[in-house]
Formats: structure tokens, sequence, C-alpha cells
């Protein structure tokens, strides 16, 4: 398994160590995406690359959308133990070159079924049924045979954006600044954040996202997905203390 290192500093000093990211960075950096960073006060921050709109400070953000037709796919080759590569045909939607890398492909049904593997690069292809080989960091642990399917998994951090008032995946973090589309930077995933309010949430609930004001948060419900907990009593459309538990 291929594991990033730690980028721990104790403590995150945003004005100086994370400044340079404040405006977003053009380059990657060397720095794998997901990459954390963890501060002496609890507050822990994962590298990102903004996708489609520019990151609003305080907006809860989300990982880029699933693409439904990555999922389920037929594996064209036997793989055997060992094996570093993965052929799959795509099930109508095209994929550009290394959209994957960081992420993984995961073994959908039948033989190797639960076990997952992550993509270190693969080739564009257009034809929205075509066959795409992927490169993995993971060696092929079980044996995979054609009756397997497999789906693919966009990193996380790779083109997240202001969570919607509808998922289209699952939330990541909060943005400690503004981040321009298409530059790296930081977003913040755990600890003491300030968070856009919807709904007037009440201290010590937990927190999920709204279903009516973008970025926004608001008092949990059974149906929703906890982001956090409310450290202050919430106003609406103001900004209030969230303890993110992401």
């Amino acid at each position: 398994m291929r594991l990033t290192p730690n980028l721990n500093n104790a403590p995150v000093d945003l004005f100086s160590s994370l400044a340079a990211a404040s405006a977003g960075n053009a380059q990657q950096g060397g720095t794998a995406l997901g990459s954390m960073i963890t501060g002496g006060d609890g507050r822990e921050f994962r590298w990102c690359y903004a996708g489609g709109t520019t990151l609003v400070a305080g907006n809860l953000q989300q990982a880029p959308a699933q693409i439904a037709n990555h999922i389920g796919l037929v594996i064209v080759n036997p793989q055997a133990v060992g094996d570093t590569q993965l052929t799959v045909t795509l099930g109508g939607t095209a994929a550009t070159a290394n959209q994957y890398a960081g992420g993984y492909v995961q073994i959908y049904s039948a033989t190797g079924g639960g076990l997952q593997y992550q993509i270190s690069s693969h080739p564009a292809q257009a034809t929205t049924t075509g066959n795409v080989t992927l490169n993995l960091f993971d060696p092929i642990l079980v044996a995979i045979t054609t009756s397997s399917t497999a789906s693919l998994v966009l990193n996380p951090y790779n083109g997240i954006i202001v969570n919607p008032t509808t998922a289209t995946s699952a939330p990541v973090g909060v943005a400690p600044w503004a981040l321009t589309t298409a530059t790296f930077g930081w977003v913040q995933t755990h600890g003491v954040a300030n968070v856009l309010n919807d709904s007037s949430t009440t201290v010590g609930l937990g927190v999920a996202p709204s279903a009516a004001t973008p970025g926004a948060v608001k008092t949990m419900a059974a149906t929703l997905c906890q982001v956090g907990f409310a450290l202050q009593t919430g106003t609406t459309t103001d900004f209030c203390a969230v303890y993110l538990t992401l």
C-alpha cells in the first residue's frame, strides 16, 4: 500500500507555514492530494485541488461528484496475484488521462469483492464505452477473473467543490480561506472551524450539510450526514464555531 508521509506541524501557523496556500498554488508541489497536516491545537488540514468552483472561506466543501457510469464495470482480462495493472470497460462516460490517479479501483462483485487498489496512472479514453488500463500502486492480492466487476473512485480531494444543496458525493472539509478554481491548497477536516450557518444551529448538537444554502450547515437530523458539532448557537446566514469530525 502506498502511504504518504504525515506533514505534522505543531502548532499550525496559518499566517506563515500555510500562507502560500491562501491564494492557491498553481502547482501541486510534490504533495500527494489528501496529505494531512496536524496542528498542536487539534486542527487537521488536507491538501486538495479546487474543482469547478472557487472554494469560499467558511463554506463546507464536497468531494468531486461520483460518476455513475464508472460503477460496476466489466473487467477485460483475468489478473493474477501480484499484477499491477487492471483493464476495465467504461460504462458510458469517457475518462481523461489520470483522472483517477491517486484514487482507487474497487472490486465491486464476485471474486476479490471488497478489496480496493490505489491507482497511480492511466491513459485517456475518449470512447465512452472503451477500455482503459489502470496502473496500480498496490499489487493484486486475490486473483481476479472476468466474472468480477470493478468501480472507479476519484481521489476525494481532487476537484473539490462548495457543498451543493443536493449531495453528489460526500463532505470533505471546510475551506479556511478562498481557494481559486484549478489551484491547490488546504481544506480543514477536523477541529475548531468557522462555518457558514443555516437554520439557526443549536449549541452542542451535531451539524450536517444544508439542503437549502450551498456550503452551509444546519442542526443534524436522522437522515443527514454529520460533519461535526456546534460549539456555539448559530444564526442563519452568519458564521459560527463548529468542531469538525471529518
